[in-house]
């Protein structure tokens, strides 16, 4: 592997994805596979200045055979010290690293009954330290790296090095890595262009759009007052970092009651260990009345079901067909690179920086203002197709061709 784009790599998520400032403290979670990158992670935050640097190791071998070996107690709360430790770090204005590189399949034939449970205990354990995250209260970022597992399940073809090689390669593409080129100023003039179609969009103030495409979707999510599009950058108390590396994506929150019709998925989901195919989700009033999968269906309803917000929407995000990403026409079983290769949603909590001033707004204050302002979970599906069309609405009753042809038309 190319030992000068991977410590651009290390760069560019320490300095654009969370942009360490100095005296801050850094969080990176990481399968041990990775601890070659997590090195260069280490080293690169200490260089911009980070007080200090806790690794989380995580292991799919030692995962999995908790999961399926424990007794049914653990997984009905998180661990205190590390409910603790979050906390104390967050109080501290930690920036966090997570490396999304796992085997897509690891958790196949675990119980959906205790995946269902962690997950109630994880959110209502860590409710604290999540909506501190969700309202960028500290920065955070997520990207990815490969493991051999998880090579093979998007290149089964090649041999484990062969696959190994193609994956680095084509992540590094997508984070707009070459062998001469500088990512991190690459990166902030992405940012700067994809911020302006979010920008565009806030300023249409739609009230509604209606999906259509040929393999099933058709649907109308009306928009809240004083809504927000965002794309690339957050910012957490004046500081810009990026949340997901990579991203294409222009996103938003839809009314939590304003949402009517089919759904129908256009890619696979990796959720919870577990590949579920052939997603199709009706919606009456915002909320999902009825729900199908061609496999995996009950580790999928275990999910919706986990509260009463899960049951409804809190992102819709856009993203063209014609896009680095979906180009390449791999299937990355990964939703970090999967949902930034087509639109999608998320059923689950809505970001707050979605609404006006949401950041420092009460949950109250957002269930107010008409978004999904509380669930224990916030999970990505991709819905976008080569002709998906999406016509908006304003609230002067101007109708907009926002998508056309699965790529933007405004």
């Amino acid at each position: 592997m190319n030992a000068k784009m991977l410590w651009q790599y290390a760069r560019l998520v320490v300095e654009v994805g969370i942009n360490v400032q100095k005296g801050q403290p850094v969080m990176i979670n990481c399968p041990v596979e990775s601890a070659a990158f997590a090195r260069m992670l280490t080293t690169a935050a200490f260089d911009a200045g980070a007080s200090d640097v806790h690794i989380n190791w995580r292991d799919d071998y030692c995962s999995r055979q908790h999961w399926l070996h424990a007794e049914d107690a653990a997984f009905d709360a998180v661990a205190p010290w590390e409910v603790m430790k979050r906390m104390e770090l967050a109080k501290k204005g930690v920036g966090i690293i997570s490396i999304a590189a796992s085997d897509p399949e690891n958790l196949k034939g675990v119980d959906p009954e205790r995946l269902r449970r962690y997950n109630s205990a994880a959110g209502r354990d860590l409710k604290e330290f999540s909506r501190l995250q969700m309202s960028n209260a500290i920065p955070w970022c997520v990207v990815s790296v490969p493991v051999v597992s998880w090579a093979k399940k998007v290149f089964p073809e090649l041999d484990e090095e062969a696959a190994m090689e193609r994956l680095w390669e084509e992540i590094f593409k997508s984070v707009r890595i070459t062998e001469d080129g500088d990512a991190v100023a690459e990166w902030r003039a992405h940012c700067e262009r994809i911020e302006g179609y979010a920008k565009r969009m806030t300023e249409y103030d739609f009230a509604e759009l209606h999906y259509k495409n040929s393999i099933g979707t058709d649907l109308t999510v009306k928009m809240p007052e004083n809504h927000m599009w965002l794309a690339g950058g957050d910012y957490c108390k004046g500081v810009k970092f990026v949340a997901n590396m990579p991203t294409e994506e222009v996103f938003s929150a839809p009314l939590r009651t304003g949402v009517d019709g089919t759904l129908v998925a256009a890619k696979p989901l990796v959720l919870n260990g577990n590949v579920v195919e052939g997603i199709r989700f009706r919606f009456e009033n915002g909320r999902i009345v009825d729900i199908h999968a061609d496999t995996n269906e009950e580790t999928l309803r275990g999910e919706v079901g986990l509260d009463e917000g899960s049951h409804y929407l809190g992102e819709i995000a856009l993203v063209p067909y014609d896009s680095p990403i979906s180009n390449s026409g791999i299937l990355f079983f990964n939703t970090l690179f999967d949902e930034n290769a087509a639109c999608h949603f998320a059923f689950g909590e809505a970001y707050p920086a979605c609404i006006k001033g949401g950041d420092d707004l009460s949950v109250e204050e957002l269930k107010a203002a008409g978004i999904n302002a509380e669930s224990d979970t916030h999970v990505d599906f991709m819905v976008g197709t080569a002709d998906l069309e999406i016509v908006g609405k304003t609230r002067d009753g101007r109708l907009v061709k926002v998508f056309e042809n699965g790529n933007f038309a405004i």
